[in-house]
């Protein structure tokens, strides 16, 4: 990238960077390091050392009256999580030695609101973790010297739409934001909410603040999104599973969306639609780690490799159907997927041929569902045989080198081959820069070291 220094960069903040005063102080650190950085995106404190739960969890345990937590099998009731939400703002105050009892006397007064019902209740009080840490992050930067403000959703014309818990930013506040752009100090923005034309609070899904960075980065033309996290960036397969895996220095959105699809799960895929169509590289970097250059997320580069990554999806399943002639069949893989919509099922790939086809889903969202499923599909299709294969695992190879390149999935077959790993299912992605490898959940970990060795590790 080429330096600007007229350019904003837009840096987004996740739970783990902003756990507490010490983290609060690195990110600190990473914005006075570079003045283009002035629009800076926090979510909610995550969890530290010795917190049993996540702040945000706690406050939607407080608005459900317990009920949040009691569903997860959790014995923590409103009252002590609202305890629990007051104590770790109080020290982290305490510990970056800001006077903050005016902010903490706001918060209280905000966890004992009982004025609001339903959803609205559970977006309002889910929003106060982002809303308190944006504040309290702004005075700290104000006593270190930084011209810094917060930027709250409802005064800068931060407007949502939508459902109180899936709220969408509407396109009529990119102008507004934009505005972001022409300040001369660092605003600090609560990511993860937004307020509607009615004046009330609604949330985004889990990860929202990943979309609040997204759109004010779409909003001022930002030089780049960057995305600061607990991770040195992208790596080449779960290095938990693969300690010697390396950081993908750039991928393609392309690549990032095939990756995280099939469980790369680095940051929430919607963020980077705005920042895409504008051509916005996205910055995926360590908090912990700044010197990290971290992985770039690009429109276009040029690939040096077949593979560039692997991604695995564990407990998964799949519905495998037969009758005669189904691939002839007007509307039959229509119904089918129907059926699984109805059934609240979200389907992942569905291979077919002329008297078969199987869909693979996560087994967990067959609780409570499979009967049902069953049933729907016999009764309307009514199929020559029918099954249901669990405990299955999706291996899937990604780069841009493998368009009109067969070579990585005859070395991927091969490699299983030689190992004794069966696979169970496989396919190729119409766009040719993935492919598909379904094999035994107790095989997984061994078929994704063999996979890493021969398609990466070799390269």
């Amino acid at each position: 990238m080429i330096d600007n220094p007229d350019a904003v960069i837009v840096c987004k903040f996740g739970g783990s960077s902003v756990a507490n005063a010490a983290q609060i102080e690195k990110v600190r650190g990473i914005i006075q390091a570079d003045p283009r950085r002035r629009i800076v995106v926090v979510s909610a404190p995550g969890k530290a050392k010795g917190d049993r739960e996540k702040v945000t969890d706690h406050l939607i345990n407080i608005a459900t009256d317990g009920r949040h937590f009691h569903e997860m099998r959790k014995s923590i009731s409103a009252e002590e999580s609202r305890e629990a939400v007051l104590r770790k703002f109080t020290s982290i105050l305490h510990d970056l030695k800001l006077g903050g009892e005016p902010l903490l006397a706001r918060l209280r007064a905000d966890l004992s609101r009982d004025d609001l019902k339903g959803e609205p209740r559970i977006a309002f009080y889910a929003s106060r973790g982002e809303h308190y840490n944006a504040q309290l992050i702004a005075d700290h930067f104000r006593n270190h010297g930084l011209a810094a403000r917060v930027g709250l959703p409802e005064e800068i014309g931060l407007e949502v739409r939508g459902e109180p818990l899936d709220a969408k930013i509407g396109p009529e506040s990119h102008d507004r934001l934009a505005a972001l752009a022409d300040e001369e100090g660092i605003v600090v923005v609560p990511g993860f909410y937004g307020v509607s034309d009615e004046g009330e609070v609604a949330v985004m899904s889990r990860g929202g603040s990943d979309l609040t960075g997204g759109e004010l980065a779409y909003a001022v033309d930002a030089e780049v999104y960057e995305n600061w996290t607990d991770t040195n960036g992208i790596y080449e397969v779960d290095p938990r599973l693969i300690p010697e895996s390396r950081v993908i220095p750039r991928l393609t959105f392309k690549e990032i969306r095939l990756l995280s699809s099939k469980g790369f799960n680095v940051f929430h895929f919607d963020a980077m639609l705005n920042c895409k169509k504008r051509k916005i590289p996205i910055n995926i970097r360590n908090t912990n780690a700044p010197r990290e250059p971290g992985t770039l997320i690009l429109n276009e580069r040029v690939p040096e490799e077949g593979v560039v990554g692997i991604a695995k999806l564990d407990n998964m399943a799949y519905i495998y159907l037969e009758k005669d002639s189904l691939g002839d069949e007007i509307g039959f893989t229509a119904g089918l997927l129907t059926i699984f919509q109805e059934c609240g099922i979200n389907t992942y790939h569905y291979p077919t041929d002329k008297d078969d086809i199987a869909v693979l889903v996560h087994q967990d969202d067959l609780k409570g569902s499979i009967n049902e499923l069953r049933r729907r599909i016999e009764r309307r299709l009514n199929p020559d045989y029918m099954d249901v294969v669990y405990n299955q695992a999706i291996l899937t190879p990604v780069g841009l080198g493998m368009k009109g390149n067969s070579h990585p999935i005859v070395d991927a077959i091969t490699a299983l081959g030689e190992a004794r790993i069966p696979i169970k299912m496989m396919g190729q992605s119409p766009s040719q820069i993935c492919f598909h490898i379904a094999v035994p959940q107790t095989a997984a970990d061994a078929a994704i070291d063999v996979l890493y060795r021969r398609l990466i590790g070799m390269a």
